[in-house]
């Protein structure tokens, strides 16, 4: 049988491995971003392009292609931002879509060169034209 001063010294420098593999790496892959009202007021924080993440939906009507990407706002329902991506956009890129953004501050404009669509884990084929239709424009 295992002795009582070998099994308790054990059991616990194998929790705290446990424990450190859990949630000391879990802090490393945790995805966070800033709304755009947080950012605004944060700006000053975010100096000599410190790059962050920008999450909203993007404004109705203020998509606009560009020759190295694409410029569209960035709102909250409370504040908007300016977004200049650089990079073609993903193919589920819209208005009234969730983004997040990667990229710093150039002034109040955001520049980004990472873009990530959010969107939901159903699946729906596209119409006759090949056109990927939203929830909301179904019917």
């Amino acid at each position: 049988m295992i002795d009582r001063k070998v099994l308790i010294p054990v059991a616990a420098l194998l929790a705290l491995v446990v424990g450190y593999l859990v949630w000391g790496n879990l802090s490393g892959n945790l995805v966070y971003y800033l709304t755009p009202s947080e950012a605004v007021s944060q700006q000053d924080e975010f100096d000599n392009g410190e790059r962050f993440r920008l999450g909203g939906l993007v404004q109705e009507g203020s998509v606009v292609a560009t020759d190295e990407g694409v410029r569209f706002v960035v709102d909250d329902g409370a504040t908007q931002i300016a977004v200049v991506h650089s990079g073609a956009p993903p193919q589920l890129f819209a208005e009234n879509v969730g983004v997040v953004v990667e990229g710093s501050w150039q002034g109040d404009e955001f520049r980004s060169d990472q873009l990530l669509v959010k969107h939901d884990e159903q699946y729906r084929s596209p119409d006759d034209d090949g056109r990927y239709v939203p929830p909301d424009e179904e019917n």
